[in-house]
């Protein structure tokens, strides 16, 4: 009983952590990278879709994604979507190309970009110990139906901490290295 708790524990503060690398995929960088784009939605065909399902979207040098529509006739409606995205971004279109130039970030934005990622990492942090509370609770009601000694539930109440404090550090090593990488010029 004791190790299936913190199996799952373990298991959901790890989907906390990849859910947090996700987030800050999403955040731009100086760089371009191609999942920069995941998150925009396309109108195709009446319904909304994410933008690698109509076009393909690669980096062709260190500030410029080239985005390329399968079907011509989507150009405007993937250049639309770009521009209306959160990211800032004025796509170019050239036939049926759309080039993404991306704009230097400026000292002022940066700085909102680690408030925005800094918030990120506390929900990370929060979700985690809220993983933690869960498997504390799981173990207590063992105690209560008598299949768990009281230092048994402590010991694994230790384990759990320790599991918690490792998966605090890992969101703690994400959020230095996209500061780090948000304040490079």
């Amino acid at each position: 009983m004791i190790e299936e708790i913190k199996k799952d524990a373990k298991r959901r503060m790890a989907k906390s952590v990849e859910s947090l690398k996700h987030e800050f995929s999403k955040l731009r960088t100086g760089r371009a990278h191609a999942s920069l784009l995941d998150h925009i939605s396309v109108p195709y065909y009446g319904s909304e879709v994410p933008i690698n399902q109509v076009a393909s979207v690669v980096v062709s040098d260190a500030r410029t994604l080239t985005v390329t529509p399968w079907e011509k006739k989507s150009v405007p409606d993937v250049e639309k979507a770009i521009l209306n995205s959160d990211l800032g971004l004025n796509p170019v279109s050239a036939g049926d190309v759309i080039r993404v130039p991306l704009p230097p970030l400026t000292e002022e934005r940066r700085k909102e970009m680690t408030k925005v990622v800094r918030d990120e990492a506390e929900q990370a942090r929060v979700a985690i110990r809220n993983i933690r509370r869960d498997a504390n609770q799981h173990l207590k009601g063992l105690i209560k139906e008598q299949h768990l000694a009281k230092d048994e539930e402590h010991r694994a109440e230790e384990q759990v901490q320790k599991l918690t404090d490792e998966f605090v550090a890992k969101v703690d090593e994400l959020l230095k290295a996209k500061e780090q990488d948000l304040m490079e010029f």
